[in-house]
């Protein structure tokens, strides 16, 4: 199965404050996640950012802030993306047949979002250099529980090739700098 530009959005999964340089690889981590924005921002792709309880957390972290700052922000307190109202209509009125979600943690707020987008039959796809947890093998366990869900697993890399399809699409120069 080919995923196309025009059937995707991103879900953007609580990269905030307080809870962000406690995860592991935190540093990789945000150089990982503003490549691959920068990259779907190139492709047009329309973005739903979500954060968890901001008062407690704080804001998406400036890096991503600065990358998304113009996109829908939905605050929320379910851990699943899709338990916000806001966050689910939203997301359905885009009528996409995939989502690509990153964020944190793995095992708790990005899991139950991709088995919900399941639930609604859209599919997920789990970009793993662009996920984290406090701890590395809580993420390891999430990505091998979703990957035996059906949710497809790729890599910010992989997944921006495939949606410029070739090099003749106008956003594949700015990907490739991108991606160096």
């Amino acid at each position: 199965m080919r995923i196309s530009k025009n059937e995707t959005l991103v879900l953007v999964v609580d990269i905030q404050e307080r809870l962000f340089g406690h995860i592991e690889n935190h540093a990789l981590l945000v150089k990982n996640m503003t490549i691959l924005l920068q990259g779907l921002k190139h492709l047009d792709i329309p973005f739903i950012v979500n954060e968890q309880y901001k008062k407690g957390l704080g804001e998406t972290i400036a890096e991503i802030e600065a990358i998304v700052s113009d996109d829908e922000h939905f605050e929320k307190t379910s851990f699943s993306c899709l338990q916000n109202l806001s966050t689910k209509e939203t997301l359905l009125a885009y009528k996409k047949k995939y989502a690509i979600v990153m964020g944190v943690e793995a095992h708790v707020c990005v899991l139950q979002t991709c088995l919900d987008l399941l639930e609604y039959g859209i599919q997920p796809i789990l970009i793993v250099d662009c996920i984290g947890s406090r701890k590395q093998r809580d993420c390891d366990v999430a990505v091998q529980r979703l990957a035996q869900a059906g949710v497809i697993l790729a890599t910010y890399e992989s997944i921006l090739f495939e949606l410029c399809e070739s090099s003749r699409e106008p956003a594949f120069k700015a990907i490739s700098q991108l991606v160096k």
